[in-house]
């Protein structure tokens, strides 16, 4: 079996990263109100090359919000600028 291909993420651009996380917060209740900002990160040594920087969220969310980015982050890679 191939892991790579288990382990590999969809290529997104920044503007389809941020509408994924906005539609995601979106439908969970708590969630709703939650204002965030993507910003572009050095590559990780776990992969990653963006994050998720709430701004405000209310107390009640933060561990919803938080589960919610990090399956959004473990799906999706910023696509490289041509």
């Amino acid at each position: 079996m191939d892991f790579d291909i288990l382990n590999s993420k969809t290529s997104a651009t920044l503007d389809e990263i941020r509408v994924r996380v906005a539609r995601a917060l979106a439908r969970h209740p708590l969630c709703r109100n939650v204002r965030f900002d993507i910003v572009r990160v050095p590559r990780t040594r776990r992969g990653g090359n963006w994050t998720v920087t709430l701004q405000s969220v209310e107390p009640r969310a933060v561990w919803e919000a938080s589960e919610i980015v990090a399956d959004i982050q473990d799906a999706y890679d910023l696509a490289i600028a041509a």
